[in-house]
């Protein structure tokens, strides 16, 4: 028996949320092909750090005596900055790993703090960035606050 109007299905959920819930879900089968070029640029990086790390230990700066005091002082300079460079290095290529690591469990490019998605110009200009725009901004102002 028809009543002359069409009944409508109310959902105990407003739209919105369906949407967002639909982006989230439909992502673990994306990511894969939508951050390959983040990926590879990843990967590329990775394997140029280590590369040189592994030429770094291959050929250390020895120590050396040197009889004049400044001189000594300017190549002990030299090897705090090269060391300070490295443990910079050493960071990133753990931040990259971590990436990678997200990206296989098809949770990279969602922000840690709020869980929403990463916009991509983000991701492409900074791929180990676990937070999006608005908290990272947050996040420093609270550091600032905190100092």
């Amino acid at each position: 028996m028809k009543t002359g109007h069409s009944a409508k299905r109310i959902s105990p959920t407003p739209p919105a949320v369906h949407s967002v819930t639909a982006k989230r879900r439909a992502k673990p089968s994306s990511p894969g092909k939508k951050y390959a070029a983040i990926r590879r640029d990843l990967e590329r990086q990775r394997k140029a750090m280590l590369a040189e790390v592994g030429e770094g230990l291959a050929n250390p700066n020895g120590q050396e005596a040197f009889p004049d005091v400044s001189d000594q002082a300017s190549v002990e300079a030299d090897q705090n900055f090269s060391l300070r460079i490295r443990e910079r290095e050493q960071r990133l290529i753990k931040k990259i790993d971590e990436a990678l690591d997200r990206m296989d469990q098809n949770i990279y490019g969602i922000c840690e703090r709020c869980q929403e998605e990463i916009p991509y110009p983000r991701l492409k200009a900074r791929p180990v960035t676990t937070l999006c725009i608005n908290c990272k901004t947050l996040e420093e102002q609270e550091e600032k606050i905190r100092r």
